[in-house]
């Protein structure tokens, strides 16, 4: 549990605005396929059960997720209307402003908890055989291949990459998913899921030709935006598909 709700601050901290994981936004940025018949499995459970280093012990959270972690719910009673991408920005805000004197106390805490840390990891190190530390080393690079893509993530967003093309699937979900009938999000995506199974082929044929023009979109975009990604000496983010190949296809779906 601790784990969960440090994974979660986490991705607070990067910014993830709510809408960011509702369905109609994923399907709008070409991130939702029909779902596989015998498969319940999403991208954020694998992602959190493959994150997981083991039985290692796990790093503290920094000063600044401790503070957000302990701010952000009297931020969120006070504004309740504030979007998580407001809140993050406030958050941001209040402990570039917060004095030196209470900022002392989360780093003091954080020094605290690393050096525990320290102490647990060596001596769990010290216990591991020869096929476990292998394990162990290739989980820490896995989690370290994450964190680079996930600032690669953002830089592309930064510099403005192009949308994915969206299939025809994704095109039907975020053009009808506002008058879905459903008390929530996933019996919402579950009536339209089965509206497509039994979509007619000519129906089915108008999203199909929408799906092939927004692939040419993206093939044309693409191309002029990696042209100016050389033309500025950022060619290191066209190299993004080999550092996405190093953790695996799946993560794609998270961020």
């Amino acid at each position: 549990m601790a784990l969960l709700r440090g994974s979660w601050g986490a991705l607070r901290v990067l910014g993830r605005p709510a809408a960011f994981w509702a369905p109609a936004a994923a399907a709008d940025r070409g991130l939702l396929e029909p779902p596989p018949p015998s498969s319940s499995i999403c991208g954020l459970e694998w992602f959190m059960k493959d994150c997981t280093l083991s039985n290692a012990p796990k790093k503290p959270w920094s000063s600044y997720i401790r503070f957000s972690m302990d701010f952000r719910p009297i931020l969120k009673e006070q504004n309740p209307d504030l979007k998580s991408t407001e809140i993050v920005k406030k958050l941001a805000e209040a402990w570039r402003e917060l004095p030196e004197s209470q900022k002392k106390v989360y780093k003091e805490a954080t020094e605290a908890a690393f050096k525990i840390y320290r102490e647990e990891a060596l001596k769990y190190k010290s216990e591991l055989d020869h096929n476990q530390k292998k394990v162990l080393k290739e989980e820490s690079r896995r989690k370290k291949a994450r964190k680079e893509l996930i600032k690669k993530k953002r830089e592309l967003t930064i510099f403005g990459k192009p949308k994915k093309p969206r299939s025809g699937y994704n095109i039907f979900i975020s053009e009808h998913f506002k008058e879905a009938k459903g008390s929530s999000a996933q019996q919402m995506m579950k009536v339209l899921n089965e509206e497509w199974k039994t979509l007619s082929s000519s129906r089915k044929q108008v999203y199909q030709q929408l799906a092939e023009d927004d692939k040419i979109r993206y093939e044309n975009e693409i191309k002029s935006w990696e042209e100016k990604m050389l033309e500025i000496g950022r060619d290191d983010l066209l190299r993004f598909r080999k550092l996405k190949a190093k953790i695996g296809k799946h993560l794609e779906d998270i961020y």
